[in-house]
Order: C-alpha cells, then sequence, then structure tokens
C-alpha cells in the first residue's frame, strides 16, 4: 500500500492523514460473484416464480371473465362502494340503504362488494325494494365475508379483477364514506376517466361531511399548490347528500352497455 496521503498538486486527502487505512489494494478487493451453486439455486427459484406466477395469472384471468360474464346478465348497473365498517343503523349504513333502493326501484342493478357495512347496506336497500341485488366478495383472513343480502354473487382472491369487475359497464358509480379500500377504488377510477381509459361516467360521492375535507386537499393541495392535476378535473366527481340529485345523476347518463 502506498504512505502518501496528498495528490500530485499537494492536495491533502480528503480522508486526513489517514487516508492509507482506507486503500484497498486490487488484489485485496472482496469478490462479488456468487458461487456457482448458488447462481443455479437462484435460477431454480425464478423458475419456481415463474410457474408460480403463470398459476396465479390463469386464476386471476379466469376470476375476471367470471365478473364481466355475471355484469353482463344485467343490462343497467350501479355500482356502490363504501367502507366493511360502518355499522348497521349508523347514518351513513341509512344512507346507503335507502339510495341503493330507490337506484333498485327506478329499473338499475345495484352491484356491491359484497361485504359487510356500506356494501351490505347497499345490497340490504336493493334486496327489500326489488328482491336481488349483486356482490363481488374479496376473499380476505379478517373481517370480510359475503353478506346475507347478495342474492347473485361471486368470491375473488384478486384484488384486481374483482375491481375491474366492478369498474365494468356500469352506468354510475356512487362511493360512500370509506376507508383506504375505497379511496383506492375512488382514485383509480377517477384516473381511468382522466386519462380516458375509461368513458365517462358518472362518480358521485355521497356524503359531503367525509367527501368535503378530502375535496379541499383536491383543490388547495394538488391543483393550487403542487399543480399536479387540471381544473378540469374537478368536474370528474359530483358530491352530494341528495337523493333526487343522485337519481337524476344516474338516471340521465348514458346507457354503456359492453366495452
Amino acid at each position: 500500500m502506498s504512505n502518501t496521503t496528498e495528490d500530485n498538486n499537494g492536495h491533502q486527502h480528503p480522508l486526513g492523514p489517514h487516508a492509507d487505512n482506507y486503500k484497498i489494494e486490487r488484489d485485496d478487493r472482496p469478490v462479488m460473484c456468487k458461487p456457482e451453486s448458488e447462481h443455479k439455486s437462484l435460477y431454480r427459484m425464478d423458475l419456481q416464480m415463474k410457474d408460480m406466477l403463470e398459476d396465479k395469472s390463469e386464476h386471476c384471468a379466469e376470476e375476471l371473465l367470471a365478473g364481466f360474464s355475471a355484469i353482463a346478465e344485467y343490462p343497467q348497473t350501479v355500482t356502490i362502494f363504501g367502507s366493511a365498517r360502518t355499522p348497521d343503523g349508523s347514518k351513513e349504513y341509512e344512507d346507503a340503504r335507502r339510495i341503493a333502493g330507490k337506484i333498485c326501484r327506478d329499473g338499475y342493478a345495484v352491484l356491491t362488494g359484497g361485504g359487510p357495512g356500506i356494501m351490505e347496506a347497499a345490497n340490504r336497500g336493493a334486496t327489500e325494494a326489488c328482491g336481488y341485488s349483486l356482490g363481488f366478495n374479496i376473499n380476505l383472513p379478517f373481517e370480510q365475508s359475503i353478506n346475507p343480502y347478495v342474492t347473485h354473487g361471486l368470491d375473488f382472491d384478486f384484488f384486481s379483477a374483482r375491481k375491474m369487475a366492478m369498474f365494468f359497464s356500469a352506468e354510475a358509480y356512487i362511493y360512500c364514506p370509506g376507508g383506504f379500500g375505497t379511496l383506492d377504488e375512488l382514485f383509480q377510477l377517477l384516473t381511468l376517466i382522466q386519462t380516458k381509459k375509461a368513458p365517462k361516467t358518472p362518480v358521485i360521492l355521497m356524503g359531503s361531511a367525509f367527501w368535503k375535507p378530502l375535496e379541499g386537499f383536491i383543490k388547495e393541495t394538488l391543483l393550487k399548490e403542487f399543480g399536479t392535476i387540471s381544473e378540469e378535473d374537478l368536474d370528474l366527481y359530483t358530491i352530494t347528500d341528495n337523493d333526487e340529485e343522485i337519481l337524476e345523476i344516474v338516471n340521465n347518463a348514458p346507457d354503456r352497455g359492453m366495452y
């Protein structure tokens, strides 16, 4: 090893007088290559992962097609989203139950995620009013099980397939108060409409006490402060507590059919 701590111009090494302690001769550098046996093991793991992904992708595709086939049986639908944790008897529960019944009486099949809370309320209202409702349930290790008011339901293992099926061919989408899952479903749908990957379809946010603070963040932070959305993006959704306004939006929505 060299004992020099200055370069050719006499400049002191940034590590100071003990710089030589940090020098590594080429022959002393650690070998970064993995042993051949470890490469073979990693290769076998890659192949196993590839097989696993192929199996999962086939299963996901099967679920997606099953969802499309199920929803295709109903020419007009409205999808209602919301929290699985909303208790029976709460204002939000009763709001979802009431509006679902009115929508069903106007000739639309009501589709939910099939679980408890808001989803149960919407299925309950539709079944009480019309005798049927649809539910696309997600299998989870906790919290979620298909509610007793779903008369036509499917179980999904994959969130992605379930979400795509729930987005498929509805005349309108109603979002009630919810958690991470509801917000994920909302912003993904808004993104699809914003980027024209999906037709412009009514997105109704029911419950102004819940949604207005979020709209404040959208307007003040996203639009004004950071400019991450456009002014026209604010027209992609409607916040309302009025049943008649919701029904008017739904009934005036174009028939989307299959796409």
